[in-house]
């Protein structure tokens, strides 16, 4: 019987793929961790402010709100009215606001509004507030003076037919 040469394993394996995929895909995912781990540096915009309204009378409340100081504290001050202190209107402080009495005897014309994030030598912001001569009106404020007798009758005609539905409507349900 001849001899029968033994199996030898072949000197090196046949790749079936070549390593170039397996190297880049292990640099994609050692770059996704990287990024990752890497804190996020969002850029930090200006802030902005509002003064509502931007017209008052002496004696009138104006809101005053500020976005985006990045702090939980801010300070506001005018010659209209005195220094008022912003508060957090979210738990993020990217909203502070509060309100503020104009001064009886403040002078008409334009007034600066100063809003400072953090306090004193934070980032600055300045608004206008316009002082209109006269005092602030009392009573209803203007919300029914200026209405004409016709606007009152149409508006308590609608009213009233919106009652008289609604109970329509619920005795109705009640009925079936």
């Amino acid at each position: 019987m001849p001899a029968t040469p033994l199996a030898q394993p072949p000197a090196t394996a046949p790749r079936s793929r070549s390593a170039a995929p397996r190297r880049l895909m292990t640099a994609a995912a050692a770059a996704l961790i990287v990024t990752a781990a890497t804190p996020v540096t969002l850029a930090h915009a200006a802030p902005s402010a509002t003064v509502s309204p931007t017209t008052v009378a002496p004696g009138g409340r104006v809101a005053l709100n500020v976005q985006g100081c990045g702090t939980k504290v801010a300070r506001v001050t005018s010659t209209a009215f005195s220094e008022v202190r912003l508060s957090p209107g979210n738990l993020e402080a990217t909203n502070l606001y509060g309100n503020a009495t104009v001064f009886n005897n403040a002078s008409p014309g334009t007034h600066r509004v100063l809003f400072e994030c953090g306090g004193p030598g934070g980032e600055r912001v300045t608004v206008s507030l316009q002082v209109t001569p006269g005092a602030a009106r009392g009573g209803t404020g203007g919300s029914v003076g200026s209405m004409s007798t016709a606007q009152i009758a149409v508006g308590g005609t609608l009213a009233a037919g919106a009652l008289i539905a609604g109970v329509w409507v619920l005795r109705r349900r009640a009925a079936a």
